[in-house]
This record gives structure tokens, sequence and C-alpha cells, in this order.
């Protein structure tokens, strides 16, 4: 049995109770998004763009850290592989064609079409700090654009 001294137990359905911060010392002020941290030193504008890799004039800003631009060296591998598929025009058809003649629509699933898919993997290396960045590519022109960028990027590093 309950007492009337004990408190009741809240409902869970209610509505909950309004946020009450902890008490204790105020966070600390946060800078603006668009600002730099103190202590920090601005390196200019991204160049260069590879994947999730931001190139300045001195630095290389990974989302594992940054990375000296001067001395790092730069390798690109790119993996393809295949894959067929039926295309969705040939599904259409033999669901259509099904209605009208049975046995024939059916030929249209017979159909492949050879999807090429791949990624381009992008090392930069620079002492003893490494980050190697995976961009996927659907087309060879994708993987020319992205070897031009990085054959850019190491002359930069050379100078």
């Amino acid at each position: 049995m309950t007492s009337p001294s004990e408190s009741a137990p809240s409902d869970p359905w209610g509505t909950p109770p309004p946020y009450l911060p902890p008490d204790g010392p105020a966070a600390p002020d946060v800078p603006p998004a668009g600002s730099p941290s103190p202590g920090s030193t601005t390196s200019g504008p991204v160049i260069v763009q590879i994947g999730e890799i931001g190139v300045t004039s001195s630095v290389v800003h990974t989302p594992a850290g940054d990375i000296p631009l001067a001395g790092s060296t730069w390798q690109v591998g790119d993996y393809w592989h295949s894959e067929q598929k039926i295309p969705t025009w040939a599904i259409v058809a033999a669901i259509v064609g099904f209605c009208v003649l049975t046995v024939f629509s059916l030929l249209f699933l017979l159909v492949k079409v050879t999807v090429p898919q791949g990624t381009v993997q992008v090392t930069v290396t620079n002492g003893t700090r490494q980050y190697v960045a995976r961009i996927p590519v659907t087309d060879q022109s994708q993987v020319t654009y992205i070897n031009q960028q990085v054959n850019y990027v190491r002359s930069l590093a050379s100078l």
C-alpha cells in the first residue's frame, strides 16, 4: 500500500518537464562558424577540392587533420568492376508485353547492360602523416579529371 506521503509515479506518456540547464559554470562561448579558432592560422582559400581533401596554398585539409603541402607526396589508383543489370525499359516491356504475347515478352528479360563502377583512391603522405580518400566514379572522364587535379597539387607541393 502506498501512503499519502509518498509521491505518485509520473505519467510516462504525459508532457515532459521543461529542460533546465545543469547547475555549474556556463558553457564557453563558441565563435561563429566562419571565424577562425583562436591560435590557428588561416592558410587561405581552398584551391583544389579532391573528394573530402581540400588543398590551400600551404596546407592540405583532411577530415583527420591538416597536413603540410610542402614536401607531400600524392598517389592515385583507380579500381574498376563491372556489373550486369537488366535495364528498366526491358522490365517494363516484359510486363506490358506479358498481356499480349506471354512467351515472347519474357525474352526482354534476357537483355543485359554492363554498368562500370569504380573508385579512385587518392593518398597524400607527408612524413608520418597519411590520408586516403576514396572517391566513387562511374566514367573514365571522372578518373581523368581527378588525375589532373592531383597532378596540379603535385606541382604545388614541389614549389
